[in-house]
Parts: C-alpha cells; sequence; structure tokens
C-alpha cells in the first residue's frame, strides 16, 4: 500500500506527464526555482520497512491502512530480528513495490478473473442470494414468536423461559462474527456454505424438539452459525462494485436483515393459525437448504486476495517459475492470531472511537426498540383491537413498507453526498469522502424515530383506530 500525502492543487494544473526517473529528477531541479505557490508531492511508495512498522504497531493500537476489500496485507515479512529490519531498510522502495512477479489484476478491475468484471446481470444475482441468505437469518429470529402460545402449552413453559429461544437466538448472531477472520485465509464462499450447512443441521432438532431445552440450545447454534453469514456477506458488495458504486447495492444488501424480522410474525402467524407451529422450523429448513444450492451453484468466490493466490497458483503451474506469488502468500499472519485481533478489535473501537461507540449504541437501541415490538404488537392489537394471530403478523408491515421506502430514496442521499463532495472540492482542491458525508441520513432519522415512538405509544389504546399506531410504527421504521 502506499501512502499519499495529498495538498491543493492550483487552478490550471490539470494535467502530469510520464517522464523517465533521470528526466524527472532534472526538470524539478530546473523547475523547483520557478515554480510558486503550492505544488503537487511526488508520490512516494511506502517501503516494505514501513509495512513492518504498520505490522508492529498492529498488535498494540489501531491504524487505518487498508485496501478496497478491508483487509490489509501489511504483515508481508516476518521480521523477527534487528538484522532483518536493517537488511529491508536497504531495499529501495519503489523496487521493492515493483516486483514483476508480484501477481496482480491486469488492467486493475477489467481483469477476466477480478469480481468487478463481472456481468451486471450476475452481480446482481449474487446481490440477491446474499440478501436472501441475509433476510433468511434474520426471519429465523422473529418468526419463533408466533410460536409462544404452543409451546407454552405442549411444553408446559412459562411465556418468559419460551422467549429466551428469541434471545439465545440473537445471542448467537451476537457471537458469531469471530467466523469472519477465517475468510482471509480461505474466502467468503466457504463460509458460506460452511453457515448454511450448520444451520440447517441445527434447525433440524428445532423442529423435532420435545421440549423446551433442546429448543433453546439448538436455536442458540443456530444464530451462532447463521451469523457467520451475516458477518461476511456485506463484504461480498465491496468485491464486486467500486466505491462509487456500491451505494445502491449495498442499500438493497442492508434492508433485508430488516425485512428479515418484520415479516417474521407474519409468516410464524399464518403457520401457526392454518398448520402447525413446528412447520415454521420446516420452512427455514426448506428455505435454507435452497439457499445453500443456491450458493453452491451460483456464487463464486469474490475475495480479491484469495483470487490473486489462485491466479499465483495457476501461474506457477503454466510458466513453471515458482517465483510468481500473491500477497497472500508472504502474509505471516496465523489463524489463531488473526481471530484473536478480530475479537479485540471492536473493543478497541469502543474505547478510542468516540464516534464508533456512539454510533453502535445507537443501533443498538434501535435494533432492542426493534425486537420489543415483537412483544409489543400482539398485547396491543389482540386486546385493544380482537386480532388473531396472522392479522397481528399483518400489523408488522408497516415496518417493511417504511424500511422499503427508505431504501428507494437512498439514491437522493447519494446525490446529496456527492454535493457536499464536489463543495468541498472547490473549496479545498481535494475530491475525497469524508465520514461525515454519511451523517446527514442519521440527522434526519432520529426525529422520526423518536416521533414514531411517541406516535406509536399514545395511540395504542381501544378508542382509536388501529391504523392510526401502525403508521407511528412505520414512521419509527423510516426513521
Amino acid at each position: 500500500m502506499t501512502t499519499i500525502e495529498e495538498k491543493t492543487l492550483p487552478p490550471d494544473s490539470h494535467s502530469r506527464h510520464e517522464r523517465t526517473d533521470d528526466d524527472d529528477r532534472s526538470s524539478s531541479r530546473d523547475s523547483s526555482s520557478e515554480i510558486k505557490g503550492p505544488t503537487l508531492e511526488p508520490i512516494r511508495p511506502a517501503s516494505r520497512i514501513s509495512r513492518k512498522s504498520h505490522a508492529s504497531r498492529d498488535r498494540l493500537s489501531l491504524h487505518r491502512e487498508r485496501s478496497n476489500n478491508g483487509y490489509g496485507v501489511d504483515d508481508l515479512i516476518d521480521h523477527s530480528s534487528d538484522d532483518d529490519v536493517e537488511a529491508v531498510q536497504e531495499v529501495d522502495a519503489p523496487d521493492a513495490l515493483t516486483d514483476p512477479f508480484e501477481v496482480t489484476w491486469d488492467g486493475g478491475d477489467n481483469d477476466p478473473l477480478c469480481p468487478r468484471s463481472m456481468p451486471q446481470w450476475r452481480k446482481w444475482l449474487i446481490i440477491f442470494i446474499t440478501s436472501v441468505g441475509s433476510f433468511c437469518v434474520t426471519n429465523g429470529s422473529a418468526v419463533y414468536t408466533a410460536s409462544y402460545v404452543d409451546m407454552m402449552s405442549e411444553f408446559n413453559s412459562s411465556r418468559i423461559v419460551v422467549t429466551l429461544g428469541l434471545s439465545f437466538y440473537v445471542l448467537g448472531i451476537a457471537l458469531g462474527p469471530f467466523w469472519s477472520p477465517l475468510a482471509e485465509f480461505y474466502g467468503r464462499r466457504p463460509i458460506y456454505l460452511a453457515s448454511f450447512l450448520f444451520f440447517m443441521i441445527f434447525l433440524i432438532p428445532s423442529a423435532l424438539a420435545k421440549n423446551i431445552q433442546t429448543m433453546i440450545v439448538s436455536r442458540f447454534f443456530q444464530g451462532l452459525a447463521g451469523s457467520a453469514f451475516l458477518s461476511v456477506s456485506g463484504g461480498t458488495v465491496s468485491d464486486m462494485f467500486t466505491h462509487d458504486k456500491m451505494l445502491m447495492p449495498m442499500a438493497v444488501f442492508s434492508l433485508s436483515p430488516f425485512v428479515g424480522p418484520s415479516t417474521g410474525p407474519l409468516i410464524g402467524g399464518l403457520m401457526v393459525m392454518f398448520v402447525q407451529w413446528r412447520w415454521m422450523h420446516y420452512y427455514l429448513l426448506i428455505l435454507s437448504g435452497a439457499l445453500f444450492l443456491s450458493i453452491a451453484v451460483l456464487v463464486p468466490e469474490t475475495y480479491h486476495p484469495v483470487l490473486l493466490k489462485r491466479k499465483a497458483v495457476k501461474m506457477r503451474k503454466e510458466t513453471g517459475d515458482s517465483r510468481y506469488y500473491a500477497p497472500i502468500e508472504r502474509s505471516t499472519k496465523s489463524i489463531p492470531k488473526t481471530v484473536g485481533l478480530s475479537l479485540l478489535r471492536p473493543f478497541q473501537i469502543l474505547m478510542f472511537e468516540p464516534m464508533a461507540l456512539i454510533l453502535n449504541i445507537y443501533t443498538a437501541m434501535l435494533l432492542g426498540l426493534l425486537y420489543l415490538f415483537f412483544g409489543a404488537f400482539p398485547l396491543i392489537f389482540t386486546t385493544n383491537h380482537n386480532f388473531n394471530l396472522w392479522q397481528v403478523g399483518l400489523t408488522f408491515t408497516g415496518l417493511l413498507v417504511a424500511m422499503i421506502i427508505a431504501c428507494c430514496v437512498t439514491p437522493l442521499w447519494n446525490n446529496f453526498r456527492h454535493t457536499l463532495k464536489e463543495r468541498r472540492r472547490k473549496r479545498t482542491g481535494v475530491l475525497k469522502d469524508e465520514p461525515e458525508d454519511q451523517l446527514p441520513q442519521v440527522i434526519v432519522g432520529a426525529p422520526l424515530i423518536t416521533g414514531g415512538l411517541f406516535w406509536f405509544g399514545f395511540t395504542s389504546t381501544p378508542d382509536i383506530h388501529w391504523i392510526v399506531p401502525l403508521i407511528g410504527s412505520g414512521v419509527f421504521g423510516l426513521g
């Protein structure tokens, strides 16, 4: 990776000419005395010793240097002694990073092996499958809530004990992201397949459970297995789309984890009313099996470092030259170390990044409130408005419609962020995104959340028509 120092360009600086190294040095010496005002700092690739410093610093603190994929390979050489460091210091930086045997994408994203060169229809097919996968995992959390009454009767358990099946499922989802570092070594596709395989396996005991203990334990492992998919699948979007084209696919993908809980009570209510409560587990088993086959047949590996490794293996085989290598093959990372760092990193971010801490608390509160609706809706609409089970499930469509509307207005926010970026370019001469450009959506959404909750709370009475609190829940969902 290289470090680029950005400086303001003068208005009349619109082009750069390629020269040889000798011409560059001589021309820069001759013209240095004539140029006035700010100039462009020459881009100097970072040496391998700088990578060493990043790798050592990474053990104790955070750094922001990373690849477009979200993962950096900054420990290419294991500098275990001072002699190694001195040897690397003698390496000229440009030569060290222009190794002709380092395998990269030929022509950048236009390389036929690069996921970003896929046809648009295939990219969106993969987005659709991964989005349905996220829907399946999150839908499994909420569809369970419709079976409380039947399980209380069959298992002779209290409502609080039966509710543990939902709590432990969400706990499994929370603990699952330790799977994600394995994608650095094996790619995303094996994680997808393993996730849904174990998800299907643990659905079987819950569908055939004879007691509440079996149900609670199997629900925990369902969430744990499904969260592996959730923690890795988001990276698939950035694998296939560049930053400037990623917002709409990411909006569609991000919608699916919210659609899942919103439709869960409806699907569960229909099955409990017209079939049997165990059929909601059979439904999840059928859906996850179809997704497993779809991923196996239609979803290829998209993680760039692993694909480059395969390309390097192929080149070594075709040419007979063992010097070809991919950057990931020079990595000294071990699986235990990588998993340990991935478990440590969230706590580092929470302690040292106040903005991340605030946004995480904000997101946690929103998800907590969303799951509280699963208990509030049956209580309000059955007690106040005499709804049956599947009608109560329909009341969650207010949240669903609102979230779909929020997804549809994503292009407007994209244009607004582009406007902010252009204003910044005119002011500073630098065209770049800033994290704060994402906050306008949050600023607009926050009062909608508060207003929607007050709307829902103060209109949930028998003398007010049921559509009024339903609209209030939609305002919350929009926010």
